[in-house]
C-alpha cells in the first residue's frame, strides 16, 4: 500500500488512524494484593516477551512494549480498528514496600503477570537469646 493510500485510509477512519500509525498507547493493568505481594497483571495479547521491558525504579513499576500492527499490505477496507498496536507503556506507582530483588516477571495468555513481594516495615519481635 502507498503512502498516499495509506494516509486516505488513516483519514478516512479517524481515530483508528493513530492506531494504524502504531503511536503509542496503555495497556490495561489489574493490581491486586495477595497475603505475601503485590500483583500487577497487564493484558498485553499479541507483544511478543523478548518486545517487553519490565523496570523498577524506586516506587515506578514501568512496563513498556511494542505490539506489531496488523499487515495493512493486504486490507481493502477497514470495517473497525479497536485493538491497538505500537510502542506503548505503562509507570504504576507502588503503594506498599517491596522486595525489589524478588520481583518476578511472567507471560502467559495474553497476560504479563508482575509479582512484587511484600517487606515488612512494621514492628517485629525479637527472641532475646540466652
Amino acid at each position: 500500500m502507498s503512502d498516499r493510500n495509506q494516509d486516505s485510509l488513516f483519514e478516512h477512519f479517524g481515530e483508528f488512524g493513530d492506531r494504524l500509525r502504531g503511536d503509542s498507547w496503555q495497556p490495561d493493568v489489574d493490581i491486586f494484593e495477595t497475603e505475601t505481594a503485590l500483583v500487577v497483571r497487564v493484558e498485553i495479547a499479541g507483544v511478543r516477551s523478548q518486545d517487553l521491558t519490565v523496570k523498577v525504579d524506586g516506587q515506578t513499576l514501568r512496563v513498556a512494549g511494542i505490539r506489531p500492527a496488523p499487515d495493512g499490505s493486504q486490507v481493502r477496507r477497514l470495517h473497525q480498528m479497536e485493538i491497538a498496536s505500537g510502542p506503548f507503556e505503562r509507570r504504576l506507582r507502588i503503594p506498599i514496600p517491596f522486595d525489589r530483588n524478588g520481583v518476578s516477571a511472567h507471560v502467559a495468555d495474553g497476560f504479563l503477570t508482575v509479582t512484587l513481594p511484600k517487606r515488612e516495615t512494621g514492628p517485629r519481635r525479637v527472641s532475646v537469646e540466652v
